[in-house]
């Protein structure tokens, strides 16, 4: 005879191999805090409604409190024959309160059961990630202002293109990391929906609240259909996706730690604490946090892209393929959780180099767009201007020298509409300091900026 709590119907138990492949409690049990939470909420339900009394409810919920307790003290009985986190807490329930604790099922299925837990847990990761992302945006507006007279060339094609202030720079992945939280907010009101009362698919007929089930785990609302309850996980694939986005941010900031590290660049020193050596060469300083960041996006798109494909061809309603919708969330998370909080550390103690900032600026004539505007302001037509100037790069460029350092005679060859005042027009900190165009990256623009990320940082 079958052991199992849904055995009834078989003669046989589960085969050994079957077992080991089918369970989830190696993985799901780190889902315990939501399962005893939305059992409580249920319980007292089934209490309000007048399916449990209210004894056999406060009793229900006290097993479950010691249940709690055993699970954080480590002395809990994980079971891998009970397959999950769900029939593990039931079944230690029961050992602990008798055949009560049969009871707490009642009106419910696994199926919304586990979707309920997954939405809590979901959330209260959507709910870190916000926290976190918060804090470091906090630390690009701090750096930012450390920074907001360091010039270095702003590049296209990652080809010198003209000049920047390194606060506006900064200030670029602040701004990702903004949209990044309000997209999780956002998310957070689809993950919000609890599914408890949709049962196994077609709902059930005990007279269930499911709204206040909801508003007692902090959700908005109930399900609007029992067959979609127990089947939706858009809400994993879309804090997938704002994770994937997440990564995707810091990989382009890692990839310019790595390339900034390097000698040919040299604009940053990385800090000990977030590079390694070589074995064999000890000159090395490597950007091996940057690098593993760098990596680690795969996992997290990898884990988009598995739950995708789990979900394309399921039918309607539960299928077991829905149990691997976790893993694929729980790493991702892991690996979102500590990017976070290591890109804020490396950040923190990251040491830019101004001066290799600047010698930089001389490399590329970034000041072109300059001489182009200045004509443009002299009356020149904007296509004729360009033409010039480009004329006047490729004499610069064949002289080795910049644009700059062409004589007042030199720029005269190319058109008479120049004069003395060029110069201080192809200036670099000119031409950072007339961008104060909204968003742009002259000094009140940055201000304004990080006034804006502030006021946003301080928000609830």
């Amino acid at each position: 005879m079958s052991t199992k709590m849904w055995g009834g119907r078989f003669g046989e138990g589960t085969g050994a191999l079957m077992e080991a492949y089918s369970e989830s409690v190696s993985y799901d049990r780190r889902m315990y805090r939501q399962d005893i939470a939305g059992s409580k909420a249920h319980a007292r339900m089934l209490a309000k409604r007048g399916v449990l009394a209210g004894e056999e409810a406060e009793r229900i919920v006290a097993g479950l409190d010691l249940v709690l307790e055993e699970i954080e003290s480590g002395v809990f009985p994980w079971r891998q024959e009970l397959e999950d986190v769900h029939m593990n807490i039931e079944q230690r329930l029961t050992e602990l309160i008798g055949p009560l604790g049969g009871k707490l099922h009642t009106g419910r299925s696994r199926n919304d059961q586990v979707c309920l837990d997954f939405r809590l847990y979901v959330a209260e990761s959507l709910e870190v990630w916000t926290k976190l992302l918060r804090e470091l945006a906090g630390v690009f507006v701090d750096r930012a202002a450390e920074h907001q007279e360091t010039l270095l060339p702003g590049c296209t094609h990652l080809q010198p293109a003209q000049p920047v202030s390194l606060a506006q720079h900064l200030l670029a992945y602040a701004w990702m990391l903004r949209r990044d939280c309000e997209r999780a907010e956002d998310a957070l009101k689809r993950v919000r929906v609890s599914p408890l009362g949709a049962a196994a698919l077609a709902g059930t007929t005990y007279p269930l609240d499911p709204a206040m089930v909801a508003r007692t785990v902090g959700f908005s609302h109930a399900f609007g259909n029992s067959m979609d309850a127990v089947s939706d996980r858009d809400f994993a694939l879309e804090s997938l996706f704002c994770a994937s986005v997440i990564m995707a941010h810091l990989s382009r900031f890692c990839e310019e730690i790595i390339l900034w590290a390097n000698p040919r660049f040299g604009y940053v020193a990385l800090p000990d604490a977030y590079a390694t050596g070589s074995s064999i060469m000890p000159q090395k300083k490597n950007p091996d946090a940057a690098e593993l960041m760098r990596g680690r996006v795969g996992r997290v798109y990898g884990s988009l892209m598995g739950l995708l494909t789990v979900l394309k061809g399921l039918p309607l309603t539960y299928n077991r393929d829905l149990q691997e919708d976790k893993e694929p969330f729980f790493d991702a998370d892991d690996t979102v959780r500590a990017s976070l909080r290591v890109m804020a550390g490396m950040l923190a103690e990251l040491r830019f180099r101004p001066e290799r900032m600047r010698e930089a600026l001389g490399q590329g004539f970034l000041n072109a767009t300059e001489l182009a505007d200045y004509l443009a302001a002299k009356g020149v037509p904007f296509r004729e201007a360009h033409h010039i100037t480009g004329r006047a790069v490729a004499q610069a460029e064949a002289l080795g020298i910049g644009l700059e350092q062409l004589t007042l005679e030199q720029l005269r060859v190319f058109s008479t509409a120049i004069d003395q005042d060029v110069f201080e027009a192809l200036r670099y900190e000119t031409a950072v300091a007339r961008r104060n165009g909204p968003g742009g990256t002259g000094p009140q623009s940055v201000t304004n900026q990080m006034a804006e990320l502030s006021r946003w940082l301080q928000r609830p």
